[in-house]
């Protein structure tokens, strides 16, 4: 899996944010493009996916829409519709498309973009936590500050993740190594601290902030 880009076309503010706050939880970038400006937009040729709030007004321009999905391709098309509109548009093979409707959960919303996205993979919603401006992506072993991905080694990032994902506990540098490095290693404590020093430069001071060392015993993250 590797983050995408999703073009949100809608008029609507309370749908754009909500649709906004759904898509943060995954691994994309999110552009907003009103109604007015959709089939002209120059982001459109760079999107993954599009989600397209399908409000009455807009419902006739979805043909063009289409054409002009297939024009630029690859990209796929999840349009957001009211349960009375279910029977006023209908899908363009070409286009991967899917719909929800405006009083689904976000689970589903979620779901059915993450199936278009990324067809055939295996990864889910649960694979990614968000911590502040961070995402750690447990699939791919990415992790992004604001949007930005991070250029950890694989140790960075398995300490920072296993971490992460233990909030609030602290571990010993015994611990760490047993539980990071594998029974296996042979090297000194000592290499935790190390790693711990490069993951904190990588992060920045706010995130760095969360990595706390409890003297005389070892780390933890804090939440």
């Amino acid at each position: 899996m590797h983050s995408k880009n999703v073009v949100l076309i809608s008029g609507d503010r309370a749908i754009s944010a909500r649709a906004v706050g759904v898509l943060d939880e995954m691994d994309v970038q999110v552009s907003r493009v009103p109604w007015t400006q959709a089939i002209g937009a120059d982001v459109l040729a760079s999107a993954d996916l599009v989600v397209a709030d399908m409000d009455a007004p807009s419902l006739p321009k979805l043909p063009e829409l289409y054409e002009r999905l297939q024009e630029d391709g690859p990209s796929s098309l999840l349009l957001i519709v009211d349960l009375s509109d279910l029977g006023r548009f209908s899908f363009d093979a070409r286009v991967p498309s899917d719909f929800i409707v405006k009083g689904a959960t976000d689970e589903e919303f979620q779901t059915r973009a993450h199936n278009l996205l990324w067809p055939g993979e295996e990864s889910t919603p649960e694979d990614f936590i968000r911590v502040d401006n961070m995402t750690i992506n447990l699939a791919t072993y990415q992790v992004k500050v604001n949007g930005e991905p991070i250029d950890f080694t694989y140790l960075e990032y398995a300490l920072l993740a296993f971490l992460v994902t233990h909030p609030g506990r602290t571990y010993s540098r015994d611990a760490l190594l047993r539980r990071v490095w594998g029974f296996e290693y042979y090297g000194g404590s000592r290499t935790v601290d190390v790693h711990v020093r490069r993951v904190r430069s990588k992060l920045g001071p706010d995130l760095a902030a969360r990595l706390k060392t409890v003297r005389g015993v070892g780390y933890l993250w804090s939440m």
